[in-house]
Order: structure tokens, then sequence, then C-alpha cells
């Protein structure tokens, strides 16, 4: 089963219209800054968004939660919840940071994403924003197939497609996708996550800098509407 981005599967063989690519991974705390100004794309005419997870928590760079990790992130996180207004949960600051069971896998929620995409044109966006409250709002193991399952109910889909999808996408297809992020990445000259590049009809591509739009998902739409 291929799973394609909403750019793919609204406009596959079109020249018209511009893409917002969005290159992201589930378990990075400056995309769930990101999260509103996503949304924000997604309602400008015109516009299609594409993401591509880039699989920051992958292979060896998995890593379970530790009292360690915890000091770690939580200043990140304050500072991400005073410029963006994004909501962080207590269970996510006193629980999940605090279960040293956990294990932060991006690879689990990629596939996800892309079989929920599979499944429903935007559902791979919809899958993002669910698993972006699930982490850092409600404190769930997203790398948990159980979970990320309960998170697909959520949005409507049917159970057992969704396994199927899972199941379809997950191991080589997810690794495709996760090693074509990163190409792109770099192609595009982005440091990290997020990068999100403008591409217009005619061919032309940009890099957009979301930092001085953190919080201000109305002027970043405002200002995408210009762009195109």
């Amino acid at each position: 089963m291929a799973a394609m981005n909403e750019t793919e599967a609204q406009g596959q063989g079109e020249s018209r219209g511009a893409t917002l690519h969005y290159i992201f991974d589930p378990l990075c705390g400056w995309c769930y800054a990101a999260a509103p100004l996503v949304d924000a794309a997604r309602n400008v005419p015109g516009l299609r968004v594409a993401f591509h997870g880039g699989g920051m928590m992958t292979g060896a760079n998995r890593r379970p939660i530790t009292p360690q990790w915890r000091e770690y992130v939580l200043p990140h996180d304050r500072r991400i919840a005073e410029m963006t207004g994004q909501p962080f949960g207590e269970g996510y600051f006193e629980g999940l940071l605090r279960d040293t069971g956990a294990v932060m896998d991006s690879e689990p929620p990629i596939t996800a994403i892309l079989a929920a995409e599979a499944l429903r044109a935007g559902g791979g966006l919809d899958m993002i924003h669910r698993l972006q409250r699930a982490h850092y709002v409600e404190g769930r193991r997203i790398a948990d197939a159980q979970v990320l399952t309960a998170l697909a109910a959520e949005l409507g889909f049917d159970a057992g497609a969704f396994g199927t999808a899972y199941a379809s996408l997950g191991g080589a297809a997810t690794a495709q996708h996760i090693a074509a992020s990163r190409q792109f990445l770099q192609r595009a000259g982005g440091q990290g996550f997020p990068t999100f590049v403008l591409a217009q009809s005619d061919g032309r591509a940009s890099r957009l800098d979301a930092g001085p739009w953190l919080g201000r998902a109305d002027d970043w739409k405002a200002r995408l509407a210009e762009l195109i």
C-alpha cells in the first residue's frame, strides 16, 4: 500500500497551486510549537500542505525516558509554552516525563501518520496534530501500537483498516519515507525540525523561517496568502 501525503493525494499530476512542505518529527517540541502554523496553512485557499517525517529519534537515536532527559527538555518546553501559548499537560510533565518505562521512538508514530494518509487524504496531518496533543498534553506513549490504534479510532478510522495499513507501511516503507525526508531537508538547506519550504506552482521554492511567526498563526496565514 503506497502512502501519499496530502499534496500527492489531492494534486498529483497538477501544476496549479502552491505547496507548503512541512519537515517535522512527531517527538520534536518545536514542531509542536509550530502546530498552529500548520493548522493555519491548511486553511489558506490555493495552498496544499505536504508532510515529511524526519525520524529524529530512530535507530541509535531512540532513547528511554530518564530523569536526565526530563531535566533537559523541561526548560525547552516551558519556553515553547511561554512563546506560543501551546499547552503542556500534567500528564506529560508529571506522567510521561517520569515514566522510565517509556521509549522515545519516532518510527511507530510516523508509520501511523503514513497509514492515516493512505486511508484518507489529509489524514496524515490530522494524525500529526492528534499525536502531538497525546504526547505533550495527555502524556501518552505514542510509540506504542495500542496507543496509536486508539488515536486512529478517535480520528474516525476503522480499526481493521488502520491496522492493515499500519502493518503494510511499517518497516521498509517508513524507513524509505524517513530517508527521503532527510534528503529533502538537506536539499532545502534546513538545519533541523521543523523546516518549512514553500514551493510555487512555477517551480520556484524557498525556505520559510517560521520562528518569527510562532504564536502568530493568523499573521502567518495572511503572509502565506500573500506569498502564493
